[in-house]
């Protein structure tokens, strides 16, 4: 589609002199709100694009709809459980008491919104069997950061300050060695089985070399291939027997909703991305919400300010000396909370297992249906996601052919019959992995609608591979020269570090 208003930029669309709008200027003496002094005024106009209302509204409306999101189409991408987000959560939102405060209001004024917060937190330990949670934490690796805080001041508190070490499975998800790193504490690889599961027996050898140096282990069950660990009291017993800790990376709790508890595996601490399994909005640099909870006797380190209720049951905010320190200004991104709250509410006590158990049928049921043209490298029962590792070989795919049809091409391909991709080359245990994951909020018709598609990319691949070769075909933008664009970053990166030289 050839549209003007998308095909430019805003700056293309320019004519000088045009405008939107324009007011009288203001004629009453002394009341400009806006009056700055000489000294913070800019000596030239700003290099803005001259544009009338309409063309300036045709033009971001028409670019919006190059946006996908899960509003617009099935997500099937793997370890982002991208569920749909109810619209009613975005309606409780909008009420004026929760539009109409401010952060910095006496505590006495916001006695509901602190209810809300603690109401929250109760609901997520409940879930989870864990004691307490903070809610400040902005995302789901900010949370993660905050959770190795805590178990490092945990160990620091009682003196235990040679343990700087974290164990993490080569098949965790890439914030957990970044965050262990951001908090200043060394990564040791575990390995993994060929199933995907920990290797308990290489575990043991690192616990052997390394146990009095561990501070934690972080774990993410089901794990990213989807597969649910069996030895974790094995393992929980292992890391607590030479002093460290568990933690566990909430971004796979989703199936787990009302099934099986991490503190009752035996995890100590955990973050939860109430923009994955409590279906709050995802991405864009926020917003999001990553709630730390800890087990009892760990209560005290959750970072400041603390929300606490007095036996009169009215509610306080407090700063405990004993905290790791505050990891947001105030209490979080407290819209999420009041979307994660109402969607909480709304499945209760009664239903909210019933998620867990759908997003596992939904994920058994594409990987069955698919199996015979992707090839499946784990057999047996996934959980809420699985990964395929490539094309199998009779229908062009082929690890050892250059010019064999990659998991690339397929993601390619998807976009011309208007599906977002699934996740592509991850995890790094399999060289051509595609994840899909479907989430239970999908029917089965939407289901089958993507099958049929796979389906028939394979059946292209096997009549002409060269069509996915140059997919995609009816995008706005075509396959761009991959190779081109990394030279270019590279190019631009090393140009950027000789300017701060």
């Amino acid at each position: 589609m050839n549209n003007v208003y998308y095909s430019k930029l805003i700056f293309e669309l320019s004519q000088p002199g045009r405008i939107g709008y324009s007011l009288p200027k203001l004629d009453v003496e002394g009341h400009c709100i806006c009056q700055l002094p000489e000294g913070m005024k800019r000596q030239d106009d700003p290099k803005l694009p001259e544009c009338d209302e309409l063309t300036v509204v045709r033009h971001y409306t028409n670019a919006s709809n190059n946006n996908f999101g899960v509003d617009t189409g099935f997500y099937p991408l793997g370890s982002c459980t991208m569920k749909y987000n109810p619209k009613l959560n975005e309606e409780v939102t909008q009420l004026p008491a929760f539009q109409h405060t401010h952060p910095l209001q006496p505590a006495e004024t916001v006695q509901g919104l602190l209810a809300l917060y603690d109401n929250v937190q109760r609901i997520l330990a409940e879930v989870t069997g864990l004691s307490r949670f903070t809610l400040n934490p902005f995302a789901g690796a900010h949370g993660e950061l905050t959770g190795l805080m805590t178990i490092r001041t945990y160990h620091e508190r009682r003196g235990d300050t040679q343990r700087t070490k974290v164990l993490i499975p080569d098949s965790a998800h890439g914030t957990n060695p970044a965050s262990a790193a951001v908090c200043g504490l060394e990564v040791v690889e575990v390995k993994s089985l060929p199933d995907g599961t920990v290797d308990v027996e290489d575990l043991k050898a690192l616990i052997d070399k390394h146990g009095a140096e561990v501070a934690a282990m972080m774990m993410t069950n089901p794990n990213t291939l989807g597969i649910f660990e069996r030895q974790i009291p094995v393992i929980a017993k292992l890391v607590h027997d030479c002093g460290g800790l568990m933690y566990y990376d909430g971004a796979n709790l989703n199936p787990m909703l009302g099934v099986c508890r991490p503190g009752d595996m035996g995890f100590d601490v955990m973050h939860i991305n109430l923009h994955k399994t409590f279906s709050t909005p995802h991405g864009g640099g926020g917003p999001g919400s990553g709630p730390i909870g800890v087990r009892k006797g760990m209560e005290e380190y959750l970072p400041n300010p603390q929300v606490k209720q007095r036996e009169d049951s009215t509610y306080y905010i407090m700063c405990n000396d004993e905290a790791l320190g505050s990891v947001s200004a105030f209490l979080g991104n407290y819209g999420i909370v009041i979307r994660a709250y109402a969607y909480l509410l709304s499945l209760g006590r009664e239903n909210i297992a019933m998620a867990g158990k759908l997003s596992v049928l939904n994920a058994n049921y594409i990987k069955e249906q698919l199996k015979a043209y992707y090839k499946l490298p784990i057999e047996g029962l996934c959980k809420h996601e699985f990964v395929f590792d490539g094309m199998r070989e009779e229908y062009g795919g082929d690890h050892h052919d250059e010019d064999s049809v990659k998991t690339l091409d397929v993601a390619k391909r998807l976009l011309d019959y208007g599906y977002h991709a699934p996740t592509i080359y991850f995890p790094l245990l399999f060289h051509e992995a595609l994840m899909i994951e479907p989430t239970e909020t999908e029917s089965k018709e939407t289901l089958d609608a993507f099958i049929d598609v796979m389906k028939r990319i394979a059946e292209e691949a096997k009549a002409d591979r060269q069509l996915l070769k140059t997919a995609p075909h009816h995008t706005p933008v075509r396959r761009l020269d991959d190779v081109l664009a990394v030279k270019a970053a590279q190019f631009t990166f090393r140009d950027l570090q000789a300017s701060e030289v």
